[in-house]
């Protein structure tokens, strides 16, 4: 486990290099440990429930809904994790179809998160409670065969953002 590190330390403990991470050779960061860094994004709070999010060069702002007490300056956080899936599973086809040679012309996801009791899922381990379930629509535009079809919503299960959401997850939390 690391111990929390102020931002200049941090800055001169990951270092950037071309390497293998996840199977994919491209820039990344890396750090001591070996482990890569596949993004990084910094929330601030820029008023009440509204945050100032810092993704690279772009800049998002996430808020919640009035009702909720909000100012509905932007998406709420499930919208922006629905977003991130919804991309993820288009980036992947597209990327998927591209280099397969089939005439993939547009992909459309969309999306849904609810709740439900872990009873009425019939594929889940957990079986009590609520569970949180997200629908996935996939629509895929251009003459593509039944199999082609068939053989994209199997790859939409291998986007990174997909096996990252149900792959088992660790959330290190520090204080600077």
């Amino acid at each position: 486990m690391h111990a929390p590190v102020d931002r200049t330390e941090r800055t001169h403990r990951i270092g950037s290099a071309l390497i293998r991470c996840n199977g994919l050779i491209r820039g990344r960061s890396f750090l001591d440990d070996g482990g890569c860094i596949m993004a990084e994004v910094v929330v601030s709070s820029d008023g009440y429930l509204r945050q100032k999010i810092s993704a690279g060069k772009h800049t998002l702002i996430a808020d919640e809904p009035r009702e909720a007490g909000g100012s509905d300056a932007g998406p709420d956080p499930y919208s922006f994790l629905l977003a991130a899936l919804g991309a993820c599973t288009a980036m992947t086809l597209q990327i998927y179809a591209r280099r397969k040679e089939w005439p993939l012309e547009k992909v459309e996801v969309s999306l849904r998160h609810s709740r439900i009791h872990a009873e009425d899922c019939r594929d889940c381990t957990t079986t009590q409670g609520k569970i949180d379930q997200i629908e996935r629509y996939i629509s895929l535009s251009g003459p593509l065969s039944g199999d082609q079809k068939a053989r994209l919503l199997e790859i939409a299960q291998r986007c990174p953002v997909h096996k990252t959401l149900t792959s088992e997850v660790s959330i290190k939390d520090f204080l600077d």
